[in-house]
């Protein structure tokens, strides 16, 4: 399956207000870190990175953690995989 950019960055927003409701994710930009703005903890951003994999299909590993760190590494890692 492949996936778009918008439909992984679609994606990346929604699981993060999955994790933090009130999220503004459209007022943090795409080179934020994710878990500075939303105050992810660790068992948040686990749980955001088992809901990225549940919605795409995709295998992320630990190693791959660093590149979650902003929507666009996200988003690139997802379409990468995806495809």
């Amino acid at each position: 399956m492949t996936i778009t950019r918008e439909q992984a960055r679609d994606v990346v927003e929604r699981a993060v207000r999955r994790i933090v409701p009130d999220a503004d994710v459209a007022s943090v930009g795409d080179d934020a870190d994710l878990r500075a703005a939303f105050e992810l903890d660790s068992l948040d951003f686990l749980s955001f990175v088992e809901l990225l994999a549940t919605e795409t299909g995709v295998r992320i590993d630990e190693d791959d953690y660093p590149e979650l760190t902003t929507a666009t590494g996200c988003t690139d890692l997802l379409v990468r995989r995806a495809g």
